[in-house]
């Protein structure tokens, strides 16, 4: 789904005017890279084998293979359901780590692991306060999507994006003919996990996984993939001691956690491994398979930014207001550059910082990104940046209203809270669940129904 050029925005620009209209905006030439992943909805373990030569996750050769772990490795991901399954309801989190440690692998035993690889696999596993502290200074996600987008989006990470394309060509060509997903995707998605593979991580993965496994904030998120990985040990494809990536667990190029890998993981280049910490080709083409298992639909848009005429109904607008883009265009809604596809494509009307913001059309496609990453900003802005890796132009920033502080959002979310919304948690981040409860009292209280909260919403409540 390409773009046309458009005058004073050609592909690849670096957008290096000031911010305002029609620029990203005080583009550095570099951005932060690293977006954990943890938000991400984790897909259940689907105990299926990975590819039998899924081999060298580590950051040197594959360990040796000891004959019991081969035979265990033939039945071990069959397991990992079951073990997940039977985890979250036998071994509680919190409380000592070597109990909880003693315990998952008593949990990993009794459902069925040889017992002397299940030792190897926990012997030495240690908490890791530092994964902690990562996770709870996820104050990025609080920053609306301008900022945010500007922050993440630099000069750099396009021309270094557009290298990387012309380099892996042969690599995208695939990709798009085998799974009909364009460059711009795989390549934001690159960028901003790993920097294009520049910046991977140095926590020890079974480390974080049994640490953020152990806390009580999300033990049902992880522990699956403790097994998983436990799973990738026992044929020899992770190293206890020496795999390392994100915090949260994540390993290679596109950050791909265990169960991922053992569901999704392609050798690509063909020399028998699947690499994902150094092989491009592997690490793309795992990564595509991986959207695609999500539900990517060849073809179609994921995003596109829209002009919304003036006053315009903006209780239309938001995640659950799906309809035709012909509906869209009857309505005035018109695609600032590019065709808005198919008459009959669904599509939602997203303001991410309200009316006086960047507009877009959100296809079906946009869905896949929430299942890499299920904060709203960080979706919103890595499909709009494989829009920029299209060729689409800059979006017009225009002039949102005030927002609210990390204070202020805490605040309304208890308010809204206490009138019976969930908001998902107080945790000061404008996700989708906040944002639904702040259009509804919006429209409620008799103004602009755009799921922007304000100073103003906050003192009407």
């Amino acid at each position: 789904m390409g773009w046309p050029a458009v005058p004073g925005a050609p592909p690849w620009d670096g957008a290096s005017a000031g911010a305002g209209a029609g620029s990203d905006g005080g583009l550095r030439e570099n951005a932060p890279t690293g977006c954990s992943r943890i938000r991400r909805r984790l897909p259940a373990p689907a105990g299926r084998l990975a590819s039998p030569e899924v081999r060298n996750l580590t950051n040197g050769p594959a360990p040796m293979r000891h004959p019991a772990i081969r035979r265990v490795g033939l039945r071990a991901a069959a397991l990992s359901a079951a073990l997940a399954t039977q985890a979250a309801a036998s071994v509680p989190c919190g409380g000592g780590f070597d109990g909880f440690r003693a315990a998952m692998e008593a949990e990993a035993v009794a459902q069925g692991a040889d017992a002397s690889v299940a030792a190897r696999f926990f012997d030495g596993v240690r908490r890791d306060p530092d994964v902690i502290r990562a996770d709870r200074a996820q104050g990025i996600f609080q920053m609306p999507f301008v900022d945010f987008s500007r922050r993440l989006i630099s000069r750099n990470r396009i021309e270094n994006g557009r290298r990387a394309a012309q380099t892996h060509n042969a690599v995208f060509d695939r990709i798009e003919a085998d799974y009909g997903i364009p460059r711009g995707v795989l390549l934001a998605f690159w960028a901003f996990e790993t920097d294009y593979g520049a910046v991977q991580g140095d926590y020890n993965t079974v480390n974080a996984l049994m640490t953020l496994a152990h806390d009580c904030r999300r033990p049902d998120l992880f522990r699956p993939q403790v097994f998983a990985a436990l799973d990738l040990y026992a044929r020899g494809d992770l190293d206890p001691d020496r795999t390392t990536g994100a915090w949260a667990g994540e390993i290679g190029m596109v950050q791909m956690l265990p169960s991922d890998i053992l569901d999704h993981g392609i050798d690509g280049d063909g020399d028998g491994q699947v690499s994902l910490k150094t092989s491009p080709a592997d690490a793309l083409l795992s990564g595509a398979r991986m959207l695609s298992g999500y539900g990517w639909r060849p073809g179609e848009p994921w995003l596109r930014e829209v002009i919304v005429p003036e006053g315009f109904d903006w209780t239309l607008s938001g995640l659950d207001g799906a309809r035709p883009v012909s509906e869209w265009a009857a309505l005035g809604v018109s695609p600032r550059a590019g065709d808005p596809g198919p008459s009959d494509l669904p599509a939602r009307l997203l303001v991410p910082q309200g009316r006086g913001g960047p507009a877009f059309l959100a296809y079906p496609n946009l869905d896949v990104f929430f299942e890499w990453n299920q904060s709203f900003v960080y979706v919103m802005t890595a499909a709009y940046f494989a829009t920029r890796l299209e060729g689409a132009p800059v979006y017009r920033a225009g002039d949102p209203a005030p927002g609210l502080s990390d204070g202020q959002m805490k605040r309304l979310q208890e308010k809204l809270a206490a009138r019976g919304h969930d908001v998902g948690g107080i945790d000061g981040i404008l996700g989708a669940r906040t944002r639904a409860a702040v259009q509804a009292e919006q429209e409620r209280l008799g103004l602009p129904a755009d799921a922007w909260p304000t100073p103003e919403l906050l003192d009407r409540l």
